[in-house]
């Protein structure tokens, strides 16, 4: 299982795979999450509304590429 760090200004959750009912759409590459697959969502502080989900891959990797979405 992957350890999340915390992140000043989010609320950072891990999806279970038994938990991703539905297609997400990842905010780091805006590809498709599929049913099924665990992934990450984060959620803003003072935005929640601004919440987006994330493949593992695309969330470790998002200090060095923009997000999308």
């Amino acid at each position: 299982m992957r350890d999340l760090e915390p992140v000043p200004g989010f609320e950072v959750r891990r999806v279970q795979p038994y938990e991703a009912t539905k297609l997400y759409t990842c905010g780091g590459c805006a590809n498709t999450i599929e049913v099924g697959v665990g992934h990450v969502v984060a959620v803003p502080l003072d935005a929640v509304d601004l919440r987006r989900h994330w493949h593992w891959g695309c969330w470790a990797a998002r200090d060095r590429r923009r997000p999308v979405g």
